[in-house]
């Protein structure tokens, strides 16, 4: 197998991409395009992003992992990104890597980039089937969760009453706020807060998995009734959990291999026909 780092050219700027090929001698089964999540949770997943990745390569599969605007090694800042332009930068790593393999389209997303993936696949044309992990069902939910993150920190310095409030103020004022070291913009909260995992794309199927390390770990209740919807709507969805730590959110950097083995497992089922 093959590892190529590259800048993708994008507008704005250039897009840092890591490209992971399968040997020559084998077929490539697929093209998977990497939807990261969201400021610290993408640091804490970059060790099991790479595992994944070379588990999938070492299967048959080609996958293409990119920074968007403003995060990792890409152009511009965080302040400058925008939810229309990281929407862009997924179709952007989509039409590229179907360019040179022709393989079925996998967008795999994790957290955030559930959202993102999701959204993105409901522009294409195409047949795209989506890998889900521990996806965010809703953007202003997770939002609120991540603005907490400053409430936190400002409660340990005794300096917590109206936190929220003020940074919301400062959001609707059109200003950027700071949390945990993260500068977001007003236009990305307003984009994030309206996002919602709608109905997938119908010409593709979705492999929802969830972690928990609860000895009887199960599907959430909001997963399950997620799901059901769309296999009401009939959408080809299936839903798995596994046993793990969340290893976005944990202290230290940690991983999952039940995860990587489940993962596999669900992107070479047979298809319902």
């Amino acid at each position: 197998m093959a590892l190529e780092a590259f800048f993708l050219p994008a507008t704005p700027g250039q897009r840092f991409a890591l490209l992971h090929w399968p040997d020559k001698a084998r077929e490539v089964s697929g093209a998977v395009v990497y939807v990261p999540p969201f400021a610290e949770e993408l640091n804490k997943s970059r060790r099991m992003a790479a595992l994944q990745a070379r588990a999938m390569v070492a299967a048959g599969y080609a996958v293409l992992q990119i920074d968007l605007l403003g995060c990792g090694d890409s152009s511009g800042e965080l302040v400058d990104a925008s939810w229309e332009a990281w929407l862009g930068d997924v179709q952007l790593a989509c039409g590229w890597l179907q360019q040179r393999t022709g393989a079925p389209l996998w967008l795999w997303g994790h957290r955030t980039g559930c959202l993102l993936a999701n959204e993105a696949a409901n522009r294409m044309q195409g047949a795209v089937d989506q890998l889900f992990w521990q996806p965010v069902l809703s953007g202003k939910q997770y939002l609120q969760q991540f603005l907490r993150l400053r409430l936190a920190a400002e409660l340990t310095g005794g300096e917590g009453r109206g936190v929220m409030e003020a940074l919301r103020q400062q959001l609707r004022q059109g200003q950027p706020v700071e949390v945990a070291g993260y500068m977001l913009s007003a236009n990305l909260a307003s984009d994030l807060e309206k996002a919602e995992l709608l109905l997938p794309h119908r010409s593709g199927r979705v492999e929802w998995i969830e972690i928990s390390n609860r000895p009887d770990a199960s599907l959430s209740p909001a997963a399950v009734a997620r799901l059901t919807q769309w296999q009401a709507a009939g959408q080809e969805v299936r839903g798995t959990v596994v046993s793990g730590p969340a290893f976005w959110q944990t202290s230290e950097i940690s991983e999952c291999d039940p995860l990587l083995q489940a993962s596999l497992l669900a992107m070479q089922r047979t298809p319902a026909s």
